[in-house]
């Protein structure tokens, strides 16, 4: 079913990278899972008014809000794919984002809604209902929504949509939900004990609780999370591997929507070089990033003399140093002036997220070092902060 509607409604569903086609692939999805929940809040809407049951009018209601969450993203999706204009020279794309928290609001407003029926029918209890049809909605809406979350999660995994993978996600609880309401019918039936108002309740619960999930896995996106690992390792390989590039720091990548990251680096390469080809090496990088990942790349070139044996062996030696202080740390851009009385020692260090040891406080303790092996050093540190990962 799912190879179908791609197949259909999808053209040219391989080439995930073009925007058109990532836009395509949400609305296909968004649609589908409107068109799913309505009809399951319809078959369990009627079944639950008859039986009496709040539980299953809670979840009927849960499916009303999963299609408004559906709309939703179907609206974000669309004013995502809208071109970047004067006022938004980097795009829309963050209104992906912005759709995803309006959908955590709406599961949070759903569920403290439930909770407050839930609470009712536990202080006033009526008798509940139970027959066939209870039964077959309830397992028929479990079958569907196991499908719709394995439908999300393959399209959202295709075009890498937080959004998507969320949907999965609530999709999959909503199995778990269904299954309570099913279980507290059963149980209900069997014992004469009636568990609707305190399913309706834990069912209220759970869904508050995925909304706040979803709140904070929207907000991060939108505050400027840390991007993924293995994208930024990705990223040093790259640059690592193009011919006369002796390393690479300061990489920070900026993300504005799926499919929109911004990205600068520092690359350090021989000084001894010529700077045209040097010059020129690096604007291929940059348009090889550009035309084979759709990534905005800056780079700026840092010269590192090579021709020094001893301020290679002194960079390379602090740079092991350091990691004593903090395996986490590395240091760059070295150089040494040398005087009549001392030699300056210059160099940048990376201090990653979480280090204990303060700017001064760091900068005290890798001059002490240095300063035991190298006595004429005098160190002029400059500490910078990683802006990707402990590792720069």
């Amino acid at each position: 079913m799912t190879d179908w509607i791609v197949k259909t409604f999808v053209p040219d569903a391989g080439n995930v990278g073009d925007a058109a086609v990532r836009t395509r692939y949400g609305l296909v999805a968004s649609i589908t899972c409107i068109i799913c929940n309505v009809a399951l809040c319809l078959g369990k809407g009627a079944v639950g008014l008859v039986a009496g049951s709040v539980s299953i009018v809670a979840d009927a209601v849960n499916n009303l809000s999963d299609a408004s969450s559906n709309i939703v993203s179907l609206l974000g999706f669309k004013l995502a794919s809208r071109p970047a204009d004067e006022e938004h020279p980097y795009g829309h794309g963050r209104f992906e984002y912005l759709a995803g928290l309006v959908v955590a609001v709406l599961v949070c407003a759903i569920g403290i809604n439930l909770l407050g029926s839930s609470v009712d029918k536990i202080v006033h209890p009526e008798p509940t209902e139970f027959s066939a049809a209870v039964v077959v909605v309830l397992v028929a809406s479990m079958l569907v929504k196991l499908w719709m979350a394995a439908f999300n999660r393959r399209l959202g995994r295709a075009i890498s949509s937080d959004t998507l993978e969320a949907t999965a996600v609530d999709s999959r609880n909503d199995v778990i939900s269904t299954a309570a309401v099913l279980a507290s019918a059963v149980i209900s039936q069997l014992t004469s004990f009636d568990l609707d108002g305190w399913a309706g309740l834990a069912v209220g619960g759970f869904i508050c609780w995925s909304g706040f999930e979803l709140v904070r896995d929207a907000v991060s996106p939108l505050l400027g999370t840390v991007p993924d690992p293995a994208y930024i390792e990705h990223i040093r390989d790259k640059i690592m591997s193009y011919p006369g590039v002796l390393g690479t720091h300061d990489l920070m990548v900026h993300d504005y929507g799926p499919g929109r990251q911004f990205a600068s680096a520092h690359v350090e390469m021989a000084a001894e070089g010529d700077p045209l080809e040097q010059h020129d090496l690096l604007d291929n990088i940059e348009q090889d990033f550009k035309v084979e990942e759709g990534l905005v790349m800056t780079l700026h070139y840092d010269p590192i003399v090579t021709n020094d044996p001893a301020a290679r062996d002194m960079r390379h030696w602090i740079d092991l140093a350091v990691k004593g202080i903090d395996e986490r740390l590395s240091i760059h851009d070295l150089r040494c002036v040398p005087g009549p009385t001392h030699t300056n020692v210059i160099f940048d260090c990376v201090r990653p997220a979480g280090c204990a040891l303060s700017a001064a406080e760091l900068r005290s303790r890798i001059s002490g070092l240095v300063r035991e092996r190298y006595p004429r050093a005098v160190c002029k540190i400059t500490i910078d902060d990683s802006y990707v990962s402990p590792r720069q």
